[in-house]
């Protein structure tokens, strides 16, 4: 299964601040849909990450480009993918799930 670990880096915190609700329900669609796994800010608060399956980096990117922080600026994206050949256990309906 192909997984991407979609890393933002904030440049701007009061856009963050302003677009926050927008993000969220940002991400609760692709949550819905079942391409999300897990998300959250870093510690400190500089930037967040999302756990993603997608059938590609075409589709991730595409994904990438929906996001409220993406829109108006106040995130920079890095995406790293990655095959996910090993998984605990309660991954594994997950990860099968959008092959």
């Amino acid at each position: 299964m192909i997984m991407f670990l979609i890393i933002l880096k904030y440049k701007n915190i009061d856009l963050i601040n302003e677009q926050l609700m927008a993000h969220r329900e940002y991400l609760d669609h692709y949550y819905a849909k079942g391409q999300f796994l897990c998300s959250g800010a870093q510690k400190p608060r500089t930037g967040g990450v999302i756990v993603c399956q997608a059938k590609d980096r075409t589709e991730a990117e595409l994904i990438v480009s929906e996001d409220p922080f993406y829109i108006h600026q106040a995130a920079e994206y890095s995406i790293v993918e990655f095959e996910a050949t090993k998984s605990a256990p309660v991954l594994g309906e997950w990860l099968k799930s959008y092959e």
